[in-house]
């Protein structure tokens, strides 16, 4: 039996709905975040030396990081759905978006919302200046333009095709859903029309549905 150690508002949302579209048994053990740390809990380190999730135990299989635990269902139980034929342009773009999602796109709106709390921190009136000064210049000169060419790039890909990977839904796109689902809430999609389209799309699959009553409310920007 495969067993999700799913840490609410986190990336395990999205290996949750995977695991629903493949139709796949599985377990759901909860992990709640601390409410002044806003962090996993220190019993997932029971589960994996880091204390992260998402993890997924399956029998004597420890797996985690969302890329790997993506590839590891697919190559386990995915019986050649939701991942392009080996060999196509498809299968390239598919291995592109699968690593682009945490690479490329996660790190610059992981320091957005570092930044925007930093702003938003309680600290000495006269320190107050100084830190809303900082957070608004690292996000002018760095942060900002790096997270904007990335929602360009998603739009102008999705503008293209209507998936990730091409004319098919597959698991690139569900491994996109969090960067895509952390820029709607952190920065907003008004002028990414294929973009929002798509979010409504993924929105509406029978399997995420499920995945979030499994899963519970959910968040891509937790606090």
């Amino acid at each position: 039996m495969i067993t999700l150690h799913h840490l609410e508002n986190s990336r395990s949302q999205r290996v949750l709905w995977l695991l629903e579209e493949l139709g796949l048994r599985y377990e759901v053990k909860r992990y709640a975040r601390s409410k002044t740390t806003l962090q996993a809990p220190p019993e997932l380190q029971k589960v994996h030396p880091l204390g992260k999730s998402p993890v997924i135990t399956d029998g004597d299989i420890t797996v985690a990081e969302s890329g790997a635990i993506i590839e590891y269902l697919l190559d386990s139980y995915g019986e050649g759905r939701l991942r392009p034929a080996a060999g196509t342009p498809e299968r390239r773009r598919f291995t592109y978006w699968l690593h682009f999602a945490e690479g490329s796109a996660m790190p610059y709106l992981l320091l957005k919302i570092v930044f925007d709390k930093v702003a938003d921190a309680p600290v000495p009136f006269f320190i107050k200046p100084v830190v809303k000064g900082i957070s608004k210049k690292v996000n002018g000169f760095l942060i900002g333009p790096n997270v904007k060419r990335h929602i360009a790039f998603i739009e102008a890909e999705l503008k293209r095709d209507k998936w990730f990977a091409g004319a098919e839904f597959s698991a690139a796109d569900i491994q996109m859903s969090y960067p895509v689902e952390a820029s709607e809430e952190r920065v907003g999609l008004a002028n990414e029309a294929s973009t929002r389209d798509w979010l409504q799309r993924i929105h509406a699959r029978p399997a995420y549905q499920r995945a979030l009553e499994a899963g519970g409310p959910y968040s891509a920007v937790p606090g």
